[in-house]
């Protein structure tokens, strides 16, 4: 097999099985650092829509160009990047609001080991259902954004691992998601992780399937267009997902000042590598 391939998938791999992490970090955490929580969602969100909008959505425009115009290149790029985001909001709508990760921004629910859900007396049969949903909800958004992150690490591995990077980071929090409902409800810390660990195979998942189909009709435009689709992608789960959770953790500039931090990383790094 191609070593480019190999690295592709090994990297998407790692992104996706971040929700293994943060299912670990539920049963041994008694208690939620918001602070650094909020610091890293923040940071996480600076890195994916730097990438987007100084990375990622240029590269597009210029794949796209090859075969167009440079007027119609923009276009279309800008095109693909809203879609992208519409594609992110209509995933979001079919997933029952009590259900999606992209819904449940308080920290509590996403990180305490102790028992924040169980003090209010909910059944164990609900807690169940709620973990079992929660994966499935997570599967479903992991699986472009694990296209999205093979894909990239294909055509430019710098880019690609510093945005898997920040997928992994935010794969984290949605681990914990679904650990501590299923724990709670079963008492059992291997069910527990199962099945946060399967919702993120979902992610090599959505890259294998979704280069299988779509490797016949490769081209420069064909990824061009992807590439901007993916930047929206990754410009929605920021601003969607990262941002309020971060912003609902902790209080203050600490969501500001991780996002900052983020952008000037990614943007430093960048920089570095290309001297």
């Amino acid at each position: 097999m191609d070593s480019a391939l190999i690295l592709a998938f090994s990297v998407t791999l790692f992104a996706g099985l971040a929700t293994g992490i943060g299912s670990t970090i539920a049963f041994f955490t008694k208690t939620t650092n918001k602070s650094f929580f909020a610091l890293s969602m923040g940071f996480s969100a600076g890195v994916m829509i730097y990438l987007s909008f100084a990375e990622i959505l240029p590269k597009a425009t210029e794949y796209i160009g090859e075969s167009t115009t440079e007027i119609q290149a923009a276009a279309l790029a800008a095109g693909a990047l809203i879609a992208g985001m519409v594609l992110m909001a209509v995933i979001d709508a079919l997933v029952p609001s009590g259900a999606n990760p992209h819904e449940n921004t308080q920290v509590e629910l996403l990180g305490s080991s102790q028992t924040p859900i169980e003090g209010i007396g909910v059944e164990k049969e609900r807690l169940l259902k709620m973990g079992v949903f929660l994966a499935l909800a997570i599967a479903i958004h992991n699986f472009p954004e694990g296209l999205a992150t093979f894909l990239l690490v294909l055509d430019d591995p710098e880019i690609g691992i510093a945005l898997a990077v920040a997928v992994a980071m935010h794969n984290i929090p949605e681990g914990i998601a679904v650990s501590v409902p299923v724990y709670y409800a079963t008492k059992s810390k291997g069910k527990a992780f199962r099945l946060s660990f399967l919702s993120g195979l979902a992610e090599p998942a959505g890259a294998v399937i979704g280069y299988l189909i779509l490797a016949p009709f490769l081209s420069d435009f064909v990824l061009g267009v992807i590439f901007a689709g993916v930047a929206g992608v990754m410009v929605f789960l920021a601003i969607d997902t990262l941002l309020p959770t971060a912003k609902n953790s902790a209080r203050g500039h600490l969501t500001v000042y991780g996002f900052m931090l983020g952008m000037s990383v990614m943007a430093l790094s960048l920089v570095l590598l290309s001297l």
